[in-house]
């Protein structure tokens, strides 16, 4: 495989293996293959597709690319265009405002967009040619009927990229899909790979069968797992997921939102801020559950659990960490409530404690979330979790609810990180954009103080809030 230098824009920050997933890339793009980059999660697949796509740039002179991602993964990648080739120019086709023009959509060197979209707009984007289509979570069209998979198919490209760390989720069908998207008619039809391949191999273990298909496949699929790479690893590695409220959760934050807001700003005008913190407090408190769900509101009136985190971190588990295991904190009862019934729904296996566990009912949690291979999940309420505990055999973290005061979330996130941890972690703050949680974290970017573990409590946190800051929170 040739070895071609990375671009500028990102040759200093690429580890070993990412600049070796480019050159793959890269060599897939000259021979006029499309392949599936399936590296664990957290190796950086953005990255690795971001450099490659910024190489066709500069080696061309020209660059229209489409890349189609689960809607909670949209900011994602357009933080990473930003931070890592800002050269890129990007436009985010997505939402009920989203444009209808060719002539705008053409404009940009790449258009990022959701599955759902890709399925509404497939008449508009297939008056576009692209030079790259790149799918994130691939698996998304491991059903050859589906609509997304069809609208997928039908986009105009001169050449294809998946991208999916779990590329085989269920059984060996779910790979037809997905390489007759990227090289149509290589495993043959539908009904020859079934009985070729998938049925042999998944209904009666044929390994003659399973090794002929890795054989085939081999080119086609770059895969490095974290045991792999360890060594070209940071032993942590934090990254925030961006989460979009739907509709139903939006209305219902947006309206506490207001109420707050009218009812805060009138006792700081009247009373002083000084006067104010309780209400501050009550109203910081209710939207962050919101945040999470509207369900888990200690109201009169019963919600509905309309819950973008809770559907992002069961897609997370199901279809993301594969064999590694992970611990998830949040301060919320109620939430891990929430979690814990849509874990036992799907058959999930999972460990579980809180404030009011007893110590016997904890060691025992420990010990068969540490030494039982099937349990990959435990639940962790963050005030009860954060000290103390030595879990070890997760490599993977999400904090549901971050908040102000990050010295907590270290702590727990430090649970997995410490002696006798091998692997390298992965931590995930889950923040639903533009609410409180998303200002928070702006806000601790512009006032470092928040940040110090000198504040220590809500008390305090709420004290060192100017107007200016509860007017930008309650925006």
């Amino acid at each position: 495989m040739p070895e071609v230098a990375a671009p500028s824009e990102v040759a200093g920050i690429l580890r070993p293996y990412q600049l070796a997933g480019f050159q793959w890339l890269n060599y897939l793009n000259d021979v006029g293959w499309g392949g599936i980059l399936a590296d664990d999660m957290g190796l950086g697949k953005t990255v690795q597709a971001l450099t490659m796509l910024d190489y066709y740039k500069n080696s061309t002179g020209n660059l229209k690319a489409i890349v189609v991602c689960p809607t909670t993964l949209i900011y994602n990648w357009q933080n990473e265009v930003k931070k890592f080739t800002p050269s890129l120019t990007y436009h985010i086709h997505h939402g009920s405002a989203r444009t209808r023009s060719v002539e705008e959509l053409n404009k940009h060197n790449i258009i990022i967009t959701t599955y759902g979209t890709l399925r509404s707009d497939i008449q508009i984007l297939l008056k576009l040619f692209f030079d790259y289509v790149v799918l994130d979570e691939s698996q998304a069209i491991k059903n050859p009927a589906s609509k997304v998979t069809k609208a997928a198919s039908l986009l105009t490209a001169r050449n294809r990229v998946c991208m999916s760390g779990t590329p085989l989720q269920n059984n060996t069908f779910d790979i037809f899909a997905q390489m007759n998207f990227l090289n149509p008619g290589l495993l043959g039809t539908m009904e020859f790979f079934r009985n070729e391949f998938a049925n042999p191999i998944d209904k009666f273990g044929e390994q003659d069968q399973k090794e002929h298909l890795r054989k085939l496949l081999y080119p086609f699929i770059l895969r490095r797992t974290k045991e792999q790479v360890a060594k070209d690893l940071p032993a942590k590695t934090e990254t925030i997921l961006f989460c979009e409220m739907e509709k139903e959760q939006r209305k219902i934050y947006d309206a506490y939102r207001n109420s707050y807001r009218e009812k805060i700003l009138g006792t700081i005008d009247d009373q002083g801020i000084g006067k104010s913190q309780l209400t501050i407090l009550q109203g910081l408190m209710k939207l962050r559950q919101i945040c999470d769900s509207p369900a888990i509101l200690n109201e009169e009136e019963k919600y509905p659990n309309h819950s973008i985190k809770l559907d992002e971190l069961t897609r997370e588990i199901s279809e993301n960490i594969g064999d590694h295991k992970a611990l998830i904190f949040s301060q919320f009862l109620g939430m891990l409530g929430l979690i814990k019934a849509k874990l036992t729904e799907q058959n999930i296996p999972f460990e579980y404690f809180d404030g009011s566990t007893s110590a016997t009912e904890r060691e025992r949690a420990i010990q068969n979330f540490q030494n039982n291979d099937e349990c990959r999940v435990f639940l962790i309420s963050l005030k009860a979790g954060g000290v103390g505990l030595n879990l070890t055999a997760a490599d993977y973290v999400y904090i549901v609810d971050p908040w102000w005061n990050p010295a907590v979330e270290q702590q727990a996130i430090d649970r997995t990180h410490r002696i006798g941890q091998t692997k390298n972690i992965f931590a995930y703050r889950m923040i639903c954009i533009d609410t409180i949680e998303d200002k928070i974290l702006q806000l601790q970017e512009r006032k470092k103080i928040l940040a110090k573990e000198l504040i220590t409590d809500d008390n305090g946190f709420v004290k060192a809030l100017s107007k200016a800051d509860v007017e930008y929170l309650f925006s």
